[in-house]
């Protein structure tokens, strides 16, 4: 008798668990829109920016984020140490020692990269992140469950937890301007650089104004346009004096990060079982484990 229970719990729990997995929406690959070559990016020149910092001042404007003075941007005590952007600032600039001028520091824009095939759009689990038709990767703030895995899947570090408000954290990390782009205005960070060391524009259009400021100063380049390929490519490409790889930049594969990562998430969500089904099963567990016990002891 007490076999037979066992079984029909069994059933019982397998059957919910079966229900739960195919009500799950089948996971897609990630959530993207257009060709590349209709997204549109940004080209940042490292060799004409002098890091003004203005673009951080404007970024947080621009996204109603505290700011400090605007005075308080022009402190370069900030570049002795290596920054990333975080939850209170979506945009920082690095700076690099310049052997060859070492009067002429060079200065780096660190952002999200938008890649044409984004790894955190591709990792999210409830499609929270998406790559819009104009390049931007954004991502909407009440699908987030807070599981952090486009944290993990970016190759570039990016994404950001905001631990600070602990009834509602939230994802952050730079939308690209999306609500101004939107309506034709330029990126803040592009609107107010004072040297125009950010160019915005067609994808196309960039990397040819690229390839044709490395032909006319080949002494001032790398060759390399980093963002061109790397990791698929992305939205914001770059050039630089140097190997981009003593500026900060991760060593990234030419192919989208996605591959890697759909190939995990799919493995471990693929026949995923929601709360509801485990919680289910766990008590099931717990009953019969319970029942099992009172019924042995009253063998004895």
């Amino acid at each position: 008798m007490r076999e037979l229970n066992r079984r029909n719990w069994l059933k019982s729990t397998l059957a919910i668990s079966a229900a739960s997995a195919l009500s799950t929406k089948k996971l897609n690959s990630a959530d993207t829109e257009g060709n590349p070559n209709d997204h549109f990016g940004v080209l940042v020149d490292t060799t004409v920016c002098i890091g003004c910092r203005n673009c951080e001042w404007a970024c947080k404007s621009a996204h109603d984020m505290p700011t400090d003075g605007f005075n308080e941007y022009k402190d370069r005590e900030v570049f002795k140490e290596f920054r990333r952007p975080d939850s209170g600032a979506l945009t920082v600039v690095n700076e690099y020692e310049n052997k060859v001028n070492p009067l002429l520091p060079i200065d780096v824009k660190v952002q999200c990269m938008h890649c044409d095939h984004p790894s955190c759009a591709s990792a999210c689990i409830v499609g929270a992140f998406k790559k819009q038709k104009n390049g931007a990767v954004t991502w909407d703030t009440d699908k987030c469950i807070g599981c952090r895995y486009c944290m993990v899947a970016c190759p570039f570090q990016v994404p950001t937890f905001d631990y600070d408000k602990a009834l509602n954290p939230e994802i952050r990390k730079c939308d690209f301007c999306y609500k101004r782009t939107a309506k034709g205005e330029l990126p803040a960070c592009v609107n107010i650089c004072p040297v125009e060391a950010l160019t915005y524009g067609n994808k196309p259009f960039l990397i040819k104004e690229a390839r044709d400021r490395i032909k006319r100063n080949p002494d001032r380049y790398n060759e390399k346009i980093f963002g061109e390929y790397d990791a698929g490519g992305t939205s914001w490409m770059y050039l630089a004096s140097k190997d981009f790889y003593e500026l900060g930049f991760p060593k990234v594969s030419t192919k989208p990060a996605p591959g890697t990562t759909e190939a995990i998430q799919h493995g471990i969500f693929a026949y995923f079982v929601p709360p509801i089904a485990l919680y289910s099963m766990l008590g099931g567990l717990m009953w019969y484990t319970n029942r099992k016990n009172s019924l042995d002891e009253g063998d004895k």
